[in-house]
């Protein structure tokens, strides 16, 4: 997993040439600026017409996105932060303030969690008495308790056995020594002490678990053959007493203190979903997982609240109805557009580039030449093919005198012949048949729209005749009931548009009232025509919208 940032340059659903280009051409405008981090997108796949654009300007595509959704790998850090099962508290508490975290998962042998340590939990463990249970009382081995307190050992017995002990302090007379001994098993016992020879020689007559000589001092040979024979156990350390008991407290292998009602999750999760995960925990954190289930990230609240590091740049849109799914719960750095502003709002200002011209590779044209940058031959090529394909050969009325001046600067740079190729161009993604399904024709240029409380959509088609779209007039009408009832739509409709004779037919199925509501020519029940139009943008849907307010 990397928080390294990504930003993607992507244009609308069921991209178009305009769309994919612009994309291609805008992201190489960056990357010519210093900004390298910055790659073309598409949120869908690519029609027949672009693909022609890509195969023969020997294009790669850019990367599919499915969608953006913050997961839950673009906010957990690389290098998680664990802990083997065998190691002493006293290092997970250390490795917790030293990287001031709150959760800290323990690992098995094989590298999968057992579960976590959790710092609230633990402190209570250490400092609260729990009932039934005195202070004292650890969870421990003498092999743990003589690491915690780094010292040397003098007699060993049975030291990696893990039990429950009771710590006591040798800080008193003999007498009061015994007394305050009473009632304890006495294979229980560590006892901590400094040269006190009484204490040290009745805690091992006693036959206690563990005798700890304090202060850096040594213990008498004979007490260390009495221990041999009583087996009794004896470390000592350059610790002072009280430091030796408080680090002895802390010797419990985290095996034994694991939490393991921690929830998981996987690194593609997302974000919005391991969010209302961790809300019903009690846990602080969430443990990430890899594919073989080991530990490869926690998640905590704070992770949650930081910003992907994907970030966009829109092209050839400006609504979120419109964009790569996700797009909403990222950050959108720039749009660059030809479009009618939708409903799109950011927390920060943003650079927001839309011109009255007709493609978005025209906006984008510009901005080279502002910048004083060349577009190198491809790129000059992808802009070309936009701007050719989203004006259909400069013949629609969303054309320029300034997309006119950019198609002649743009074949000086690309070395191509604008009309020659625009027409092969629109030959190569006419043919309707070439769409491997109804659904796939109807939406390959398909947007939505909203008028009040009903939402309607239009795709959008070019061919060279009208017969090979009469050919397959029922099989449309059947496939745009299905997108209706697939979407949740009041309508849906395909302009089909005939480039040769630069006329158009609407054909729709849906809400009657909206239907009746068109007011173009009607050829028969569901088709219209439109003569003379050619821009879905410029000339059908101002109609369409201001139509469908009046019904």
């Amino acid at each position: 997993m990397s928080r390294s940032e990504r930003v993607f340059v992507v244009g609308h659903r069921n991209p178009d040439t305009d769309s994919v280009c612009s994309a291609i051409a805008y992201a190489a405008l960056c990357r010519r600026q210093g900004r390298d981090n910055v790659f073309p997108a598409r949120a869908g796949h690519l029609n027949r017409q672009t693909e022609f654009v890509l195969d023969t300007l020997e294009q790669q595509p850019p990367l599919l996105l499915t969608d953006v959704y913050p997961r839950l790998r673009d906010t957990v850090d690389e290098q998680p932060i664990v802990i083997a099962e065998g190691a002493p508290l006293m290092e997970a508490l250390a490795l917790m303030r030293q990287r001031d975290i709150r959760m800290l998962p323990v690992i098995a042998t094989d590298g999968r969690p057992l579960g976590a340590l959790i710092l609230k939990r633990l402190t209570e463990h250490l400092f609260l008495p729990r009932e039934g249970r005195p202070i004292r009382q650890v969870l421990t081995s003498p092999g743990a308790i003589l690491s915690c307190l780094k010292g040397t050992a003098v007699n060993l017995i049975n030291e990696e056995r893990t039990e429950e002990l009771e710590l006591f302090v040798g800080a008193m007379s003999v007498t009061s020594f015994r007394t305050h001994l009473d009632g304890t098993e006495r294979g229980r016992i560590v006892v901590f002490t400094g040269d006190r020879r009484e204490i040290q020689q009745t805690a091992i007559e006693l036959g206690i678990r563990l005798l700890v000589v304090t202060g850096g001092l040594t213990i008498d040979k004979d007490l260390v053959e009495l221990a041999v024979q009583r087996q009794v156990s004896i470390i000592c350390t350059s610790l002072d007493t009280a430091s030796s008991a408080l680090m002895a407290r802390m010797s419990t292998p985290v095996r034994r203190l694991v939490d393991t009602d921690i929830p998981s999750a996987l690194p593609d999760d997302r974000l919005d979903e391991v969010r209302k995960v961790l809300m019903r925990s009690t846990a602080p954190g969430i443990m990430v997982l890899d594919g073989e289930g080991r530990v490869c990230g926690v998640a905590t609240k704070s992770n949650l609240l930081r910003s992907s590091s994907i970030k966009l740049i829109l092209v050839d849109h400006n609504e979120l109805s419109q964009a790569v799914p996700g797009a909403d719960q990222v950050e959108i750095l720039e749009v660059i557009d030809h479009h009618r502003l939708g409903n799109f709002h950011t927390e920060a200002p943003i650079r927001f580039i839309n011109q009255p011209l007709g493609s978005t590779c025209s906006v984008v044209a510009t901005l080279y030449r502002q910048a004083g940058i060349e577009p190198e031959p491809g790129v000059a090529s992808v802009m070309l093919a936009g701007l050719l394909s989203d004006t259909v050969l400069l013949k629609s009325p969303t054309t320029t005198e300034v997309d006119r001046q950019l198609v002649a600067w743009l074949e000086k740079y690309s070395g191509l012949e604008a009309l020659p190729f625009g027409r092969k161009m629109f030959e190569a993604g006419s043919a309707l048949a070439a769409y491997p399904s109804v659904e796939a024709l109807l939406t390959a240029d398909f947007k939505e729209y909203a008028v009040d409380t009903r939402r309607f959509g239009v795709g959008q088609v070019e061919v060279v005749t009208f017969q090979e779209f009469a050919d397959r007039r029922e099989m449309i009408l059947h496939g745009l009931d299905a997108v209706v009832a697939k979407r949740g739509l009041d309508l849906a409709g395909l302009l089909v548009t005939d480039i040769v004779q630069q006329n158009s037919q609407f054909i729709v199925r849906g809400d009657k009232d909206l239907i009746a509501a068109i007011g173009y020519p009607r050829i028969e029940n569901g088709l219209f025509d439109l003569k003379g139009v050619l821009s879905r943008k410029k000339q059908l849907m101002p109609h369409l919208l201001k139509a469908f307010k009046a019904s």
